[in-house]
């Protein structure tokens, strides 16, 4: 059951509204089910010898402002309480008497109308569909005092949950006030009519989120705004300092034919300039330049370093959050702005998937939990260098490290998901795990082709070879950690074991090495995990055709012993990452 909550000064252009067609057609059988005082004036139902709606109208809308007439200049301008209650589409429906219950329990929770008090606020619900009824109240007491109204949008809610529970309706999970402002419905009307497929505040918060992702610097923010194609104005005090921003789209007017201007602190409570600087200066994005973790290897592209890159950097961020620290709130934030550089220069074929999970973790990004000492350096410096890497194909070895890191991110959702419900965040937990969903659909449109190639050079190793790799894998994981149908998998494992030891490193120590990373128990298929922990640690190719020869069945396998004794062991912790070209674009939206 959902309440909101509205201000207004027009108590007759309301229930004209209320009593009306709807702006398309949508009121049908508009009808008193509550009043003030059980007797008020309905148009939708006069019973008089002589029936007019207009009159009749006119005569309720008298009733609801006696007051506020009364009280002349002692009323406040805004008098006009309208909150609009809405059941779950899986609910049943509800009588007018037990609409008339909810009403009641409302305007009493909110301190409008309490119960048993003579002087209450006057007030009317008006129903005119199936799953929803508007509640108009006038702000002033018989009394002629105004209400005491604070935090009613917080009160509404609060008794909408204990009303869910004693009527059996399905129970929305609170909220904690920091969750971003939903568009309003004439916002939402506006963009169907103009054929945009959401409202131009959604479309504003993604570009404001996704031009902060690994930016450095104010300055370079702002400047992605732009390049994004949207209008920016800079709030600038008398000293000449920023003191806040503004935001456009191109083509969006007003009936005026001015811009509709839209304060970041009203796109999300992190996009206000004052948090944006608070974000830049706890993990300014480094500038210069530093060796991706890609040991010394210089014929991957750009993307595919950084991603590679990016991996071991949301390894070490899902640690933080498995350690269930306050701290690892930050980290959240930097987890944020590598989904959204990922969306931006990701394959087309994943594109819509990662856009969906870039914007479900943007509820996961944001809680009551603050961070003291947080330093996201090394995750925006990720999603520094994947921005400024430029777009990846979706072959070769940028779509394998593409599906290399959506697989850890998965990983990383997940321990998102757990470090909020130990916090009692349900709204940031569902959130993180929707993500978590979208990127497993993104991560199976990523790995097909790469994970396909290593299960035939798998099937394709010499029996004996093969069979010994297996035997490795069965004694380093424990009994019913291995998916029944991952078969395909298996082979893809057995390969990576094999390319690793011609690469010249012990496949039971790196195997081990892989398994004792992070746990395993959240990985929807551990060998997908292991296959890709494996290949960075070894720095094998991501898309084993790329730089691996495929081995053939019955021929002899040659061996690299010359780097066996110093890459037994990789390393584990990935450096941060390489720069390019300063002179490169962030990609446009």
């Amino acid at each position: 059951m959902v309440p909101k909550i509205r201000r207004g000064s027009r108590t007759h252009g309301l229930l004209v509204y209320l009593y009306g067609p709807g702006k398309r057609d949508e009121h049908t059988d508009a009808h008193l089910v509550g009043s003030w005082d059980g007797f008020a004036p309905d148009p939708g139902r006069d019973t008089s010898p002589d029936p007019d709606p207009k009159v009749t109208l006119a005569r309720l809308s008298a009733a609801l402002d006696l007051r506020v007439k009364q009280a002349g200049t002692t009323a406040p301008a805004q008098h006009v309480w309208h909150c609009s209650v809405r059941t779950d589409p899986g609910d049943r429906r509800l009588t007018d008497a037990e609409w008339n219950t909810v009403a009641r329990r409302l305007v009493h929770a909110v301190n409008l109308a309490p119960e048993g008090d003579p002087d209450g606020c006057r007030w009317v619900a008006v129903r005119h569909a199936d799953d929803h009824i508007h509640i108009v109240a006038t702000m002033v007491r018989g009394d002629l005092r105004r209400p005491r109204m604070n935090y009613d949008f917080k009160k509404a809610q609060a008794e909408c949950r204990r009303i869910e529970k004693e009527m059996g309706f399905r129970q929305l999970r609170p909220g904690d006030g920091t969750g971003a402002k939903s568009p309003t419905s004439a916002e939402r009307f506006k963009a169907e009519r103009t054929g945009r497929s959401e409202a131009p505040r959604e479309t504003l918060r993604e570009a404001v989120r996704q031009a902060l992702a690994g930016a450095a610097t104010e300055e370079e923010f702002f400047t992605r705004l732009r390049e994004a194609g949207l209008r920016v104005k800079v709030r600038n005090a008398p000293s000449g300092d920023a003191i806040g921003y503004n935001v456009a789209l191109p083509g969006d007017r007003n009936r005026d034919g001015a811009p509709i201007w839209y304060p970041g602190s009203k796109l999300a409570p992190d996009l206000s300039l004052p948090k944006i600087r608070r974000r830049l200066a706890d993990g300014t994005a480094d500038q210069t330049t530093h060796p991706a973790a890609t040991s010394g290897r210089t014929d991957w592209s750009p993307p595919a370093r950084e991603r590679r890159n990016a991996t071991g950097i949301a390894e070490r961020a899902a640690i933080l959050l498995d350690s269930d620290d306050d701290e690892a709130a930050a980290q959240l934030v930097g987890v944020g702005e590598l989904l959204d550089a990922v969306t931006q220069t990701s394959p087309a074929a994943t594109r819509a998937e990662l856009g969906a999970a870039a914007r479900s973790f943007e509820r996961a990004t944001r809680s009551h939990v603050r961070a003291e000492h947080a330093d996201t350096r090394a995750i925006r410096s990720a999603a520094r260098g994947i921005i400024q890497a430029g777009s990846a194909l979706g072959r070769g070895e940028d779509g394998g490290t593409t599906a290399m890191l959506l697989s850890t991110l998965v990983l990383v959702t997940i321990a998102a998901a757990r470090w909020h419900s130990a916090r009692g965040h349900a709204q940031q937990a569902r959130a993180s795990r929707q993500t978590a969903e979208h990127l497993r659909a993104a991560y199976r449109q990523a790995a097909a082709t790469p994970m396909q190639a290593l299960h035939d050079q798998g099937r394709a190793l010499p029996e004996a070879e093969r069979r010994a790799h297996q035997a490795t894998i069965r004694a380093a994981l424990p009994d019913g950690v291995m998916r029944a149908d991952s078969s395909s998998t298996v082979d893809a494992l057995t390969a990576t074991l094999a390319q690793a030891e011609h690469a010249g490193h012990d496949p039971k120590v790196l195997l081990q090495q892989a398994i004792d990373m992070r746990e395993l128990d959240t990985a929807d298929d551990v060998n997908d995990v292991l296959v890709w922990r494996l290949r960075r640690l070894a720095q094998l190719p991501a898309h084993p055709g790329e730089a691996t020869r495929r081995p053939q069945a019955g021929t002899s396998q040659t061996r690299a012993p010359a780097s066996r004794t110093n890459n037994r062991t990789a390393p584990t912790a990935a450096a941060r990452p390489t720069t390019s070209d300063p002179g490169n674009r962030p990609p446009r939206r």
